[in-house]
């Protein structure tokens, strides 16, 4: 007579468990149409009158807004376990609500095992409302939960109006269901603007209430 394998049989055996996806399957609120984000009515109600004062701007047009926002991550463990890639990708769609693409080497590398081609890493490009919401969700609920945290660097600048910062782990996020996580790794943002001046970048993203290091009164976003 046969029998059925029991879990710990099936381990042994090589099969093990599917790896638990974080991705919701579906929600109440996917058929409802999504509302502006509040951060962005903030920003035409009160950033852009408060850039244009500081900056003698009469052009409304040349009011610096956001571009985009770019989030990165880098998986050198991919070279030797390319399936490490999968969880990232599932994170990264949780935080941002939008399907990441994998990113792949430029060249060879002998030394690391790279090939070109090959897939080492996963990034996000964020435009329009999910670039707002995420924005305000990274400042208002993220930011607070950096152990230490004591302000974002100013210096982290290009000198073309774009700045970028980086995440040691993405447990900050509270999207990410830490009993699914796999590993702990870090992220890149970058933050680029319309603007090719560092110093009106720098007034933007304050406005939006980033709290950069050595703000005495760093502004909070009321709305």
């Amino acid at each position: 007579m046969a029998t059925t394998k029991t879990q710990g049989e099936k381990k042994k055996g090589g099969q093990g468990e599917k790896r638990s996806s974080m991705l919701p399957k579906d929600h109440k609120g996917a058929k409802v149409p999504a509302p502006t984000p509040r951060l962005y009515t903030y920003y035409l109600k009160t950033v852009r009158a408060n850039l244009a004062k500081q900056f003698g701007l009469g052009n409304p047009h040349e009011v610096p807004t956001l571009q985009k926002i770019t989030l990165n991550v880098g998986m050198g463990e991919a070279i030797k376990q390319p399936k490490v890639l999968d969880a990232v990708v599932d994170e990264l769609a949780v935080i941002t609500g939008q399907k990441p693409i994998r990113t792949k080497a430029k060249k060879s590398i002998a030394n690391y095992g790279q090939r070109e081609g090959q897939e080492i890493g996963v990034a996000v490009t964020l435009r329009g409302a999910r670039m707002w919401e995420f924005l305000d969700r990274f400042i208002s609920t993220a930011l607070p939960r950096v152990r230490d945290f004591r302000g974002l660097n100013t210096r982290a600048f290009d000198g073309r109006g774009n700045y970028s910062l980086g995440v040691k782990e993405q447990m900050i996020f509270p999207e990410v269901n830490y009993d699914l996580v796999e590993t702990i790794h870090g992220m890149d943002l970058t933050f680029v603007t319309t603007t090719n001046r560092d110093d009106m970048a720098f007034a933007l993203l304050r406005e939006l209430g980033m709290p950069f290091r050595g703000d005495d009164k760093p502004i909070v976003v009321q709305g």
